[in-house]
């Protein structure tokens, strides 16, 4: 028998559930395909007891901090969000992850537990997701990581990062994966009735946030004007003509103010109604498709893919909300 793979979880106050218990149930059902390689699974916290959850329900540590060691395999770090909803950053957690990451063959982070790896300097040149509501401000904490919102999970070298929440249990699949091959991880997958690898990213789960003020009010206005009227023309050239500016001009100070060039903020905005649609009713995807003014069910298909990673129907059946 092999000795066992050991996956230390950090856990401390307020941590999420669910990014502990999905990675430990992941492995644990991994174990039991394979006997003869089984997974050992430890928490981890500061003190040793008990650690009460973000969910109210405690968990049993096995060891505290200082007793880990170097004996570490796959370090996992899940997150916690304050009353504010800002990432927890503990610095002697910190301090402890940066210091056990130099003996683990890999570490993990799960959901927001990716602030904490980028405190640790553990995410500096690499690319690395997160949370979609958290991704900003980790690429605004940490100029030096290439945050990519989309992604279920990335790898960069011996670093791996999830997504938000449940997509802790499509990482520690993914980390089955990496160790005995993806036919024992397709065994575990069906186990937990789990997609091996789900389709699309976060993207399509996400809940579009409110643009930012731009520092100029005529462009505030015409993106209400835009949101308004979706099905109009709405090229550049028609929308530098509403603002009175030269194409050329209209288009530099569009993308100066918004981030963003004026047909991509044209097509977001369009999918966002999409997007309501295909939530909210049952209107055939040709109708969509003109109901927010891309024209055909084709177009609308590839504007999906292009932005969401899944198409207009996979889309509907997973968040269709019943009449």
């Amino acid at each position: 028998m092999s000795a066992p793979h050991r996956v230390v979880i950090a856990v401390f106050p307020g941590v999420d559930l669910l990014d502990v218990t999905g990675p430990a149930e992941v492995f644990a059902v991994a174990g039991r395909e394979l006997p003869g390689m089984p997974y050992q699974v430890l928490l981890a916290g500061a003190d040793g007891g008990t650690v009460r959850t973000a969910a109210g329900v405690r968990v049993a540590t096995d060891l505290t901090f200082a007793e880990v060691g170097d004996r570490v395999d796959t370090l996992l770090v899940p997150g916690a969000l304050d009353a504010a909803g800002a990432p927890v950053i503990d610095p002697d957690l910190v301090a402890w992850i940066a210091e056990t990451a130099e003996h683990a063959r890999r570490v993990a982070s799960v959901c927001v537990g990716a602030h904490l790896l980028a405190a640790a300097g553990l995410l500096a040149g690499r690319t690395a997701t997160t949370h979609w509501a958290t991704a900003d401000r980790l690429a605004a904490d940490h100029p030096d990581v290439t945050v990519d919102p989309d992604p279920v999970y990335v790898r960069s070298g011996d670093v791996w990062t999830g997504a938000g929440i449940s997509a802790c249990m499509d990482l520690a699949l993914a980390l089955v994966a990496e160790d005995h091959g993806e036919r024992v991880a397709l065994a575990v997958a069906r186990q937990l009735v789990m997609y091996l690898k789900r389709q699309g990213g976060q993207s399509q789960f996400s809940v579009p946030l409110w643009e930012a003020p731009a520092g100029r009010r005529d462009l505030d206005e015409l993106r209400a004007w835009i949101t308004a009227n979706l099905t109009a023309d709405l090229s550049a050239a028609a929308l530098a003509d509403r603002m009175c500016l030269s194409e050329r001009h209209f288009a530099r100070v569009f993308r100066r103010e918004t981030g963003r060039t004026p047909a991509a903020y044209v097509e977001a905005a369009r999918v966002e109604e999409a997007r309501r649609l295909l939530e909210g009713t049952d209107e055939p995807l040709d109708r969509v498709a003109a109901a927010c003014g891309l024209g055909s069910a084709e177009t609308l298909h590839r504007a999906f893919r292009r932005r969401l990673g899944t198409t207009p129907a996979a889309y509907r059946r997973r968040f269709r909300v019943a009449a």
